[in-house]
């Protein structure tokens, strides 16, 4: 839906991936054209609709003066939830007014869904490429067609593939997101498989984890009171973790943890060249003692630790333990415990 109305003024949305904390933010749409993933938060109870081209066009004049005077950021990310969900013809005279506009721009970068991709020729991806869309970051989620299909993702694995390759095959970045836990306890190991074959298949640029958390404003969290969806802990979630890590290959693909819902925040690098020092790391906090496995666990949703390394640190160590102390962490509580902290950051 497109609304015509008055020039309100520069606008920024709500959410950017941390990546792009640093970007100029240039609002082509208002919140999520789809909005109907179980586990989403971020625009439930929002209306999407498009923002007029002309608003654009005159937000990219405003601050391309405001550059003019101050810092140029060499980056752009096009927001809200669905950049390439814009009319065709509009995007590519944005992309070309941002290059007009501030020709110091090094990189421009959108979210966008499967569908969206799909509906785009591999003709127009590669003229948005040349207008400078050089990044393209997509919520895959997961590879198993019975996880997508609960979590009504609007996707299947065959459309994530298709939609991968056309932005590869564009010469466009493709920042692809796995989600740990989406499957939950049923389909843990589903979940890790399926989707390790997917980016197999694809083999994105950079792949990012977003592990599963639960607000309780997302329609999921009703899902898990009624019964039908048993959410994974911790030590589950690592379990699939470590199933990906092993099943998805030496591929040339960047992993990032780049997110504090992540159980491992540092879990970084290369697949083709570090997965192995990944697994390893994996494997190590599943070997620990059960008390140390809570004390990592509590202090990593604390934010005393960012990787299992930090344990190894005596004040960290002795932080986070007084703190399962404060907060009396047992064997009983503490799944249910760190659920409720990492709920904090969604």
């Amino acid at each position: 839906m497109r609304e015509d109305q008055e020039y309100q003024g520069v606008e920024t949305g709500p959410i950017r991936p941390p990546s792009e904390a640093a970007s100029l933010y240039v609002r082509v749409s208002r919140n999520c054209p789809w909005n109907r993933c179980r586990f989403c938060p971020v625009y439930k109870g929002q209306r999407f609709s498009r923002r007029p081209l002309e608003h654009v066009l005159r937000d990219i004049d405003v601050v391309a003066h405001a550059q003019s005077l101050a810092v140029r950021r060499r980056t752009v990310f096009l927001q809200d939830a669905n950049a390439l969900g814009v009319p065709y013809e509009d995007l590519l005279q944005i992309l070309l007014h941002l290059k007009k506009r501030l020709p110091w721009v090094e990189r421009i970068t959108s979210y966008a869904r499967s569908q969206s991709i799909l509906r785009l020729s591999a003709e127009q991806l590669a003229e948005l490429k040349a207008a400078g869309l050089g990044r393209i970051h997509v919520g895959f989620e997961s590879g198993s067609d019975e996880v997508l299909a609960f979590m009504q993702k609007g996707a299947t694995k065959e459309m994530h593939v298709e939609a991968g390759l056309r932005v590869k095959q564009a010469g466009i970045e493709l920042s692809a997101y796995y989600m740990p836990g989406l499957g939950g306890r049923r389909l843990l190991r589903e979940n890790a498989i399926e989707t390790a074959d997917l980016m197999r298949q694809v083999v994105p640029d950079y792949l990012r984890l977003r592990t599963l958390a639960i607000p309780d404003r997302v329609p999921l969290a009703e899902d898990v009171a009624e019964g039908r969806f048993e959410k994974a802990g911790d030590m589950e979630t690592a379990q699939e973790i470590l199933l990906f890590l092993e099943h998805v290959g030496d591929i040339p693909c960047e992993l990032m943890s780049d997110h504090t819902v992540n159980l491992f925040q540092d879990l970084n690098g290369n697949l083709a060249t570090n997965r192995e020092t990944m697994v390893s790391e994996v494997r190590r906090f599943l070997a620990l003692e059960p008390e140390s496995q809570r004390t990592y666990m509590v202090g990593r949703r604390l934010g005393v630790f960012m990787g299992l390394g930090d344990m190894e640190v005596p004040h960290l160590r002795a932080h986070a333990e007084a703190e399962c102390r404060r907060l009396g962490v047992t064997a009983e509580n503490a799944a249910a415990l760190t659920d409720e902290l990492v709920k904090r950051f969604v």
